[in-house]
């Protein structure tokens, strides 16, 4: 398809909302599904489209390191901030667009409908060449009732009736006109409505039902289990020492706890994390830590080692890996890690972005023997189960 609407095409992302309805303490276009957040997914199928020439999002107010955090390295043509409803955050990012130069077109997508298949963005751009606006719609399969005070009354009939998705494609200055001689008074339910009062017809396109769009906790487990099938598991184990030397704190699992003497090393020498970072790295068969952060390399003296964990499961999600469960045992005569076993769990947790009970953290001594039985230094070791693509 050659239109020049096709070519000039922009993409319009809604990820303005607070809710956290669907749980997982983020705005739910921030939260991961198989390892990517859902925004960043509703990026790609939108940015890898070849008919689309750029994305611009809108946010809520202070999330632009959330989006940052999401995107992961993504570079969206620009960013700006929405408004107090969902029309006034679209009407903001059309003239955010439009402040750049105004394309022949714009789909307007939910940054919560993760799934979007090329196809119906083939579609929608196609409608456009004889329509000045298109949306992707399901029919409605199921009875529908009228339901007052949990009693079910009259059946409605479905005839004539669909459901409608996004993203919703529109020619770019007739929706921006549309929005902007919108009454102020009252609210939308979507773009299609704008339109449709200003006068534009609308053409109604076959849509996907993986563009369902994820709302509640169930929707998110749901997601997680339609990518899981294409995933296999995968496990692999790292291990790192460290000596002892002159010090007052030791660095375990991202917690500074006191000793009376340090672990020696050129970053903190945090050996649970070190472990746990080479564990990640060899589910991925990407070499260990000492290859991504040299010791010869000035910047990592005594570096944070949570930023090379940080790293390691960076690198994991982009090859579309979801991280399962880790388990970290120490190796030590001393300091006693009981007391601080809980809080390391969850410092571990918060590295890989995972709950806490898919982590675990234990500690043994080696009844007197070896070096650490000698208290000369310090051992880890760590297993990661994660699930990759076969490919």
């Amino acid at each position: 398809m050659t239109s020049t609407a096709q070519k000039s095409a922009m993409a319009l992302i809604v990820a303005a909302g607070n809710g956290t309805r669907a749980g997982g303490g983020l705005p739910k276009q921030y939260r991961r599904i198989g390892g990517e957040a859902v925004i960043a997914r509703a990026f790609d199928a939108l940015a890898d489209h070849p008919d689309i020439a750029g994305v611009h999002i809108v946010i809520g107010a202070d999330q632009e390191e959330m989006l940052a955090a999401a995107l992961d390295g993504r570079q969206p043509a620009s960013v700006s901030p929405g408004g107090a409803t969902r029309r006034d955050s679209v009407l903001a990012g059309l003239r955010a667009i439009a402040a750049h130069g105004a394309p022949e077109a714009v789909l307007i997508h939910d940054a919560a409908r993760p799934f979007l298949p090329a196809a119906v963005i083939d579609r929608l751009l196609g409608a456009l060449e004889t329509q000045p606006g298109a949306v992707p719609t399901l029919a409605v399969v199921d009875t529908l009732v009228r339901s007052e005070d949990g009693a079910l009354g009259d059946t409605v009939p479905r005839e004539g009736l669909a459901r409608v998705q996004t993203p919703q494609a529109f020619r770019f200055n007739a929706i921006l006109a549309a929005h902007q001689n919108w009454p102020e008074a009252h609210e939308a339910t979507d773009d299609a409505q704008v339109a449709r009062m200003a006068g534009l017809v609308v053409a109604a396109v076959p849509g996907d039902p993986m563009l369902e769009k994820l709302t509640h906790e169930a929707d998110f487990a749901a997601a997680e289990q339609r990518l899981a099938a294409g995933l296999i598991p995968r496990t692999a184990m790292g291990f790192d020492v460290h000596a002892f030397t002159e010090g007052d704190h030791v660095m375990l699992c991202g917690l500074k706890i006191p000793h009376t003497q340090a672990l020696a090393g050129h970053s903190d020498a945090d050996v649970g994390l070190h472990a746990l970072t080479d564990a990640l790295l060899g589910t991925i068969a990407d070499g260990d830590i000492g290859s991504h952060f040299p010791p010869s390399d000035a910047r990592w003296k005594g570096a944070d080692s949570g930023k090379f964990l940080e790293h390691a499961v960076s690198l994991v999600a982009a090859k579309g890996g979801v991280i399962d469960h880790v388990d970290i045992t120490i190796m030590c005569e001393a300091p006693k890690i009981g007391p601080h076993r809980d809080a390391m769990r969850q410092r571990v947790a918060d590295l890989l972005r995972l709950p806490l009970h898919r982590v675990s953290v234990k500690a043994t001594t080696t009844e007197k023997l070896g070096f650490t039985g000698r208290g000369e230094g310090m051992a880890a070791q760590a297993i990661a189960s994660v699930r990759m693509p076969d490919a």
